[in-house]
């Protein structure tokens, strides 16, 4: 099964699943909306952040002690992980994050009674067994499966049956219901794609249908504008903002706030696992754990971080490449009259080493904005969510 699989084992067997899911025995459940609270997401600790309350600095002491009720909701919208976040009485900004998966399992007996020895929370679709979020990661692990994902290439799935009741699911799961209808809830909707021929209208339509469907008034944020918004207040939100996702890159060049130039490629950090995996004959749910295990870009170890560290440049030169030709082939390009920062956020610029490699690749090409630093956001995995808050907060004072 190889070393990451008796990883997950162990972790499972010895402090059980990653996400914390409840503790006692659990009642078999049949799916439906009222039960994605049984399903809890991973709550990320609460923590001061400098961009969010500059944003929201015109809110009164008085307005403050119903922050989280009338300021709305922030929501990234990735195709590994969904992360929500929204700001509390206090001013801090809460988040929380659900890995976007799920594995189905056969209902059986021995089945139903280890899940719930180890309290894994499920629930029945389809006389079958559902387990979403970390758990389903680790158990596909283990099994040496791969998990099933509602999203695919940065957009809902084509080919996933269950995308959208399971997509509902974990949305409530995140988000719970609004404290007020109509609250506001900006979501990340990857720009439109250089190198695929498709569109974001179905997809930021379905996923504004779920929002609306709960409550909220859905209104749909760029994914690399989010990433300016998060990460480039200091800079006056002049710069260039990259949601490194694992369907798709998002970039975006702002100045002042205001989106000069947008787009996506259909590369991600799946794209590295299906490739890895295939070079390796492993399942991807592996490859992706071979990265989380923790893989130094600037030295791999061995074959397999090896397949890791070329298929990561391969991605990120496939990255400058397109955005230098957009650059000079746009001709709304905006003058910038001083270098302006480049900044990665998303969970797969996560991996060690990724700045310097990415430094490696820019420095290869002849880039046409001169750039005073390349830099990863502070919180790469929360940046997009942060980003959605802090329009939803803008937007609200």
């Amino acid at each position: 099964m190889g070393d990451y699989a008796e990883h997950a084992r162990d972790n499972f067997a010895n402090k059980g699943p990653a996400t914390n899911v409840g503790k006692g025995k659990k009642k078999e459940v049949v799916f439906g909306i009222e039960e994605a609270n049984a399903l809890n997401a991973v709550n990320y600790p609460v923590k001061d952040d400098p961009q969010v309350p500059t944003v929201a600095s015109a809110v009164t002491a008085s307005d403050k002690t119903n922050a989280a009720v009338t300021q709305g909701r922030g929501l990234d919208v990735g195709t590994a992980n969904l992360v929500s976040s929204f700001q509390d009485s206090t001013g801090n900004v809460n988040l929380k994050i659900q890995r976007n998966a799920f594995i189905d399992i056969d209902c059986d007996d021995y089945t139903r009674n280890m899940l719930t020895r180890l309290g894994v929370q499920y629930v029945v679709v389809n006389n079958r067994m559902v387990v979403v979020g970390d758990p389903a990661f680790e158990l596909a692990n283990i099994f040496n499966r791969n998990t099933r994902r509602p999203m695919k290439d940065g957009m809902i799935s084509p080919e996933e049956t269950d995308a959208l009741p399971i997509e509902r699911m974990l949305l409530e799961t995140l988000l719970g219901k609004p404290k007020h209808q109509g609250e506001n809830c900006y979501f990340s909707v990857p720009a439109e794609p250089i190198d695929a021929d498709m569109n974001v209208v179905y997809h930021q339509g379905v996923f504004g249908g779920l929002l609306k469907g709960l409550g909220y008034d859905p209104k749909p944020l760029v994914e690399g504008h989010a990433v300016v918004f998060s990460e480039l207040a200091e800079d006056d939100f002049t710069g260039i903002g990259i949601s490194c996702g694992g369907g798709m890159f998002n970039v975006c060049v702002s100045y002042k706030s205001i989106p000069a130039l947008s787009f996506s490629t259909t590369r991600g950090g799946d794209w590295i696992d299906r490739n890895v995996a295939h070079v390796l004959g492993i399942s991807s749910s592996r490859a992706c754990g071979l990265k989380e295990k923790g893989i130094d870009l600037a030295n791999p170890q061995g074959r397999e971080e090896e397949a890791v560290e070329i298929y990561y440049r391969n991605l990120i030169s496939y990255t400058l490449k397109n955005i230098k030709e957009r650059f000079e082939s746009s001709s709304s390009m905006p003058s910038f009259p001083e270098p302006v920062s480049l900044v990665c956020a998303g969970g797969t610029s996560m991996i060690g080493g990724f700045t310097e490699v990415f430094q490696q690749e820019f420095e290869k090409i002849q880039f046409p904005l001169e750039v005073k630093e390349i830099r990863l956001a502070e919180d790469p995995l929360y940046s997009v969510s942060k980003g959605c808050l802090v329009a939803a907060l803008s937007e609200s004072v």
